[in-house]
């Protein structure tokens, strides 16, 4: 429809476009949980780029860059041997102790990384909450990929130090099991990153006290010595042993190192860990999702 201005001259054509009101949405609302996971992973080239890139800034700035990967680890391999190993006769009793102890850091550090960044990345990312409209459960995401990443040549080390110190272990089908065990423990880290995702956003106190509570774990999971030998009630020794990341270490132990398979048990236990925590992470995460932008400020 055109219009004529008082001197004649033709005004702006005006066009009507009919609009459903019952279709639109508040900006920033909720999604649906289904169509929240449907969004994610229209992210996934952002989530990938994010944990590379970081990733890659967080090592470009050392001389020995990606080496160090590998050299935390083992150095902190190191030390808790003098201390454990050497110093409190931790080793006595245990088969092959120098891998044992290499599996339980190495395997360790991985998990401590993934949480503690899942955490972090809704509070050390402001700005970017702030300012765009994407689903905020791809950061913690991208947060334990780029852990997983950076576990990666770390865990290649540990295969050749379990290879190469005495007593040498060999390469047996039982080793292609450790697949799975390390995939269930991605999937526990990244429940309990996005849990305490939404936790750290809130408060941001609650990192001080996760700080201390991943030590608690580390000497809660046997990660240098046997309960065995500690722990003589029974009902204590099961709920250490119900321990899921001590799951992982033991599993991982028994297809590495002493050639056997975990018992289904085993499998059922950590497998509820790791899809519960998934679960509830993931539904606490995404139940809290409007309010992230709101309480990074």
């Amino acid at each position: 429809m055109t219009e004529q201005t008082p001197s004649g001259a033709p005004a702006r054509e005006t066009i009507r476009v009919a609009v459903d009101i019952d279709s639109l949405v508040r900006v920033g609302t909720r999604p649906g949980l289904g169509a929240y996971i449907k969004s994610l992973w229209s992210y996934r080239n952002f989530i990938s780029y994010d944990a590379f890139s970081r990733l890659r800034s967080s090592i470009s700035s050392d001389r020995l860059g990606p080496l160090w990967l590998v050299l935390t680890p083992v150095l902190n391999g190191l030390t808790y041997f003098l201390i454990f190993g050497l110093l409190l006769q931790t080793s006595r009793g245990i088969e092959n102790f120098v891998g044992y102890l290499i599996i339980g850091v190495f395997a360790f550090q991985y998990t401590s990384k993934s949480v503690m960044g899942g955490a972090r990345s809704i509070a050390n990312n402001r700005k970017v909450v702030e300012a765009f409209t994407f689903p905020r459960a791809s950061l913690p995401l991208a947060a334990v990929i780029r852990e997983s990443f950076s576990f990666a040549p770390a865990l290649a080390a540990m295969i050749v130090l379990i290879l190469a110190f005495p007593p040498a272990e060999r390469i047996t089908w039982l080793w292609l099991l450790a697949v799975p065990i390390l995939f269930l423990q991605m999937l526990l880290n990244l429940g309990l990153g996005l849990l305490l995702a939404r936790l750290v956003a809130g408060t941001r106190d609650v990192l001080n006290v996760l700080t201390f509570a991943l030590r608690i774990w580390m000497y809660a999971s046997g990660v240098f010595y046997s309960f065995d030998r500690f722990v003589s009630h029974p009902t204590a020794l099961a709920v250490l042993e119900a321990n899921p990341l001590h799951q992982v270490l033991t599993m991982l132990r028994q297809v590495l190192l002493y050639g056997e398979a975990p018992a289904l048990g085993q499998w059922g236990v950590l497998g509820g860990w790791a899809v519960g925590a998934l679960v509830v992470g993931f539904v606490v995460f995404w139940s809290a999702e409007e309010t992230y932008s709101r309480e990074s400020k």
